[in-house]
């Protein structure tokens, strides 16, 4: 959520920065609500504020005229004229700050002035690893090599739950486990972070406080339960954000690194007819999540960070890869900059996205009420929090068995997942 001080302070710096983004017509038109809706805010509650004044003097004016056996019918009927108006205040303030919070909550973070201006077409590739080798046979889709070898069950799955539920078989479930259990030993083994087991249903007041609700619930994409108002989690960023929610942290606990496995589940409503293949766009799907709590004077660095620890699965992989900047107005909505982790899948000759690394600076925070103190007696700030996945398994999944695939129609095993998977091949001939 965005400082409702600063926009009230600035409206036309709110305005420039958010157009960033796009859609100018429609950010000016939330601004300058915002800016009446705050304005006629403040005027009630000065306003009550004074009548309330007024009341508690007429109240004490009473009571000494009955004190002293004199009427006191005139201000008795004051009283209750004020008491009336007062009521009104109440129910319109309460009707004007519903609105406030509704904009307020539905309005992006802003983007970092490094962030390039544009769409998609304007991502920025920052750097890249490894070598795209010319494959030296005519080289199969994940789909089927998975069919092939027996661990990819893709028609299972939909007849139990529908297309996006995938099932995996033999060397392919034990695949799932081995990258999960690699990825959370190298995150929290070498790069610091506590291991959670999080809830995989949520409040609405966790959603809200990471930014799902109400636009990734609004957008359609939410699996909800409303009769228990819990919704299944995304991602584990939402639960791992909001075990500190309304919390004051110690300074001296900062940075806080918590990485997570978990489930996750997307509707992917605004995604219809992409990508239906395989696995390249699933609504249930595994992953490993990193979650940091920033001073903010800290953040930025921190998100090179993370992103790195991202890179070092892939790079441990042997995975070709390259790191793009999102443009503004590709950045996900509470993300204040965004790197996004594509890998190569020579089988579907495409780059695909299995980590997207972002600093949510500040914007988190204040909806989750997550603050501390930078020094003993000092005033409470905002933490800044970042995320990033490492990684999403489906599309490394994907990488993974068209890269490594051999012309047998077996599928070599990188070396550091060897020890995991118990195997340094998949399969043999097909």
């Amino acid at each position: 959520m965005l400082d409702l001080r600063q926009i009230r302070q600035d409206p036309d710096a709110f305005r420039a920065a958010l157009a960033r983004r796009g859609n100018a017509a429609q950010t000016d038109a939330a601004v300058a609500r915002v800016v009446e809706m705050d304005a006629e805010r403040r005027a009630l509650i000065q306003e009550g504020d004074e009548l309330k004044a007024r009341r508690n003097a007429a109240s004490q004016a009473v009571a000494e005229r009955k004190r002293a056996k004199e009427s006191a019918d005139d201000v008795i009927v004051e009283v209750r004229s004020i008491g009336e108006r007062i009521r009104e205040i109440d129910a319109r303030l309460r009707e004007v700050e519903g609105e406030l919070d509704g904009i307020l909550l539905r309005l992006p973070n802003l983007v970092h002035e490094s962030v390039p201006a544009g769409g998609e077409e304007a991502n920025a590739v920052v750097r890249s690893w490894g070598e795209v080798a010319e494959p030296a046979f005519a080289l199969k889709p994940h789909w089927e090599i998975g069919a092939a070898l027996g661990i990819l069950d893709l028609a299972g799955g939909a007849k139990v739950a529908g297309s996006g539920f995938p099932a995996y078989r033999g060397m392919g479930a034990r695949l799932q486990r081995a990258l999960i259990n690699f990825f959370l030993d190298l995150h929290t083994r070498e790069h610091g972070y506590t291991e959670v087991e999080p809830p995989f249903l949520v409040t609405r007041e966790s959603m809200q406080g990471t930014g799902q609700y109400p636009k990734f619930v609004e957008d359609g994409d939410a699996y909800e339960l409303p009769e228990d108002g819990l919704y299944l989690i995304p991602t584990s960023e939402v639960p791992l954000v909001n075990l500190h929610r309304d919390e004051m942290l110690e300074a001296a606990r900062l940075p806080i690194a918590l990485a997570a496995y978990s489930p996750c589940f997307r509707r992917e409503a605004g995604a219809a007819g992409k990508d239906t293949r395989g696995l390249l766009r699933l609504h249930q799907f595994d992953k490993v999540e990193m979650v940091r709590f920033e001073r903010p004077e800290h953040s930025w660095d921190a998100l090179e960070r993370i992103t790195g620890h991202a890179e070092k699965v892939l790079q441990l992989l042997g995975l070709p890869y390259r790191v793009l900047l999102l443009a503004a107005g590709d950045t996900g909505f509470g993300s204040a900059k965004t790197y996004d982790l594509e890998v190569w899948a020579p089988g579907v000759a495409k780059w695909l996205e299995v980590s997207s690394a972002s600093n949510m600076t500040d914007f988190q925070a204040r909806r989750a009420g997550i603050r501390y103190r930078p020094e003993p007696g000092a005033r409470p700030e905002l933490v800044h929090t970042l995320n990033a996945s490492g990684l999403a398994l489906p599309r490394t999944v994907v990488a993974l068995l068209e890269t490594y695939q051999q012309e047998d129609g077996s599928v070599s095993v990188p070396e550091v997942l060897r020890p995991y998977l118990g195997a340094d091949r998949i399969g043999g001939t097909c």
